[in-house]
């Protein structure tokens, strides 16, 4: 007897074909690429090393895809079939590997090293001629990190700010507004949550710091600043560039307001302009309107030439109160292929004639209603004395060398220091000045906090000839003086320097007192080069110390003379440093 088949109607399964399958994984790549492309936001350009590695993941994603719904990683005698149909992906891998590696080629510095050198135009300049003599009323007096402590401590006076909104550390510009050095700093939101709470209501304000009198001011705006780096999704600033250019390529945001104080973005644009990859340069900015996201693209219109599509130029005078396009990391970048690469690369390693670098740090000067970066520059044979400085337009790339010889930044901060080392204050990059035709470092002295607490002069040419005082006209005054003690006369009018009298400063200088007593015992000692008297008054455990440089009638003292010491109010221990003897 056969046996009974029993149909119950089934369908033998069919295996998905090879095209429906491949098709499949496209459209669920391209929805991954497209989720990608989101988050990572690279330039459709070939000359952005972003696209690559966007589309590499592309492929690879695919591959992967496609190999698990053939069954090639569970089932071995499937994986010749996969790699089959895989090797156009792999192909467009190895493509672009070649592409990469000859556009690494093509752009090293050992073949173009001549390009590089010139991808920055430097032009001698003459000090005393060109550097105006600084009115020290417009002297810049903090740097960054004094700036955000006092814009957090402004925040923080403000109840309904300060709970939801942080200072931007990363989004703090110096410009010039309305005629004087201030850094303006962008709000942002204190966490996720407190993003979700205010998003829709943007940011309400910023803060802008005044460089000279260290006071702070929140701007309170009429029209939120709904577009910036603080948010998450279409408002997210590089996004709403990458959505509206596409194709150009992005260097680091910077926060600026126009003369109205009207706040704006302004997002340089990158060129490579030695082979694919090499010699970085801006060739313009795209100025978003923080407030409704308006964009507008400038050109910076090098030599005459633009390859951006625009007529509107960074020189034009409606954007004469843009003061950062050029980064100042770019120019450092651009200068030190120039001071490099100018007698070719096998000069740069062997001989080294005439090659030079920028010193270890930069700051930047306010002239002529432009923003400059500020650096020195050494020799890169020895790295002990500076052979000059840099001074290059942040806003036209204009740049001009001059040759000074003195001490580097570092060794003139280290004399500042030194000149108050029982305070352990902290020296800020210094400011390079034209004290009287005289190149002089400025610089503020820090406490651990960040509060300036007194201000310091030091000659580039003769880094012994420092002054360090609590107020800058003091400090200015004392200066003049070291400078005629050392056989320079100079005339320097101390009556234009404004030393601020407000909030910050109350909480920043140093106080002083006096202290009147019988001299009981004197000792010396030279330290430096320096001879200090230490001179103990009645029958206290005290020592002043009084610089016979500073105070050189201090030789005739005897003991069981009467003398007054001007001393900071807050000071201790057994030795204390005296400002001034009467």
């Amino acid at each position: 007897m056969k046996p009974i088949k029993v149909d119950f109607g089934g369908k033998k399964k069919k295996n998905m074909s090879d095209g429906k399958r491949i098709a499949i994984t496209l459209v669920i790549t391209l929805v991954i690429a497209a989720v990608l492309y989101y988050l990572m936001l690279p330039a459709l350009n070939f000359k952005a090393i972003e696209m690559y590695i966007w589309i590499a993941f592309s492929i690879i994603i695919f591959i992967g895809l496609y190999g698990i719904s053939a069954g090639a990683y569970s089932r071995p005698e499937k994986m010749a079939a996969a790699k089959n149909k895989m090797k156009i992906p792999i192909i467009i891998l190895i493509v672009m590997a070649i592409i990469i590696g000859i556009g690494y080629l093509t752009g090293a510095v050992f073949f173009r090293a001549k390009s590089y050198s010139n991808i920055i135009k430097v032009q001698d300049g003459d000090f005393a001629e060109e550097v105006a003599e600084i009115d020290f009323s417009s002297v810049p007096r903090l740097d960054k990190d004094a700036s955000n402590m006092i814009a957090t401590r402004a925040l923080g006076k403000l109840s309904d700010y300060v709970s939801q909104f942080t200072v931007s550390d990363l989004y703090s510009t110096q410009i010039n507004y309305q005629g004087k050095p201030v850094r303006v700093q962008s709000l942002e939101y204190g966490d996720i949550f407190k993003w979700m709470k205010n998003t829709k209501n943007g940011i309400p304000a910023y803060i802008i710091v005044d460089m000279i009198t260290q006071n702070a001011e929140l701007q309170r705006l009429d029209e939120p600043m709904k577009y910036s780096p603080a948010e998450y999704f279409n408002e997210d600033l590089i996004r709403h560039c990458r959505f509206n250019y596409p194709t150009l390529m992005f260097d680091t945001p910077r926060f600026e307001v126009d003369d109205t104080g009207r706040p704006y973005w302004v997002v340089p644009v990158v060129d490579k302009t030695i082979g694919l990859f090499g010699g970085r340069d801006i060739t313009g900015a795209i100025l978003v309107d923080a407030a409704t996201g308006k964009t507008t693209l400038i050109s910076t219109n090098l030599e005459g030439k633009t390859k951006l599509k625009t007529d509107k130029f960074v020189t034009d005078e409606e954007y004469q109160w843009l003061d950062r396009v050029y980064s100042a990391e770019i120019l450092n970048e651009q200068f030190n292929y120039y001071g490099k690469y100018s007698n070719g690369f096998i000069n740069s390693i062997i001989g080294q004639t005439d090659v030079k670098v920028t010193s270890s740090g930069y700051n930047y000067l306010a002239l002529n209603d432009d923003v400059y970066m500020y650096t020195g520059v050494t020799s890169i044979t020895s790295d002990q004395a500076i052979i000059g400085f840099v001074l290059i337009n942040q806003r036209t790339k204009d740049a001009r060398y001059y040759q000074v010889s003195g001490a580097l930044e570092d060794a003139a901060r280290t004399s500042a220091e030194g000149k108050v080392q029982q305070y352990s204050y902290k020296a800020t990059f210094p400011l390079l000045l034209n004290v009287s035709g005289e190149p002089t470092y400025f610089m503020a002295l820090k406490d651990a906090s960040e509060y300036v607490k007194m201000y310091a002069l030091v000659n580039v040419k003769q880094s012994t000839i420092v002054a360090a005082e609590s107020t800058l006209a003091d400090c200015v005054e004392k200066y003049a003086a070291e400078l005629q003690k050392n056989g320079v006369n100079v005339e320097i009018d101390i009556g234009n320097v404004q030393d601020t009298d407000n909030d910050n400063n109350g909480e920043n200088t140093v106080k002083y007192v006096t202290v009147t007593g019988t001299v009981s015992d004197i000792r010396t000692a030279t330290t430096g080069g320096e001879t200090y008297f230490y001179i103990k008054l009645d029958d206290a455990a005290t020592y002043y110390k009084v610089s016979v440089k500073d105070a050189e009638k201090i030789i005739l003292t005897n003991n069981g003379d009467s003398v007054t010491f001007e001393i900071p109010e807050n000071a201790e221990g057994n030795i204390v440093t005296v400002k001034s003897v009467k």
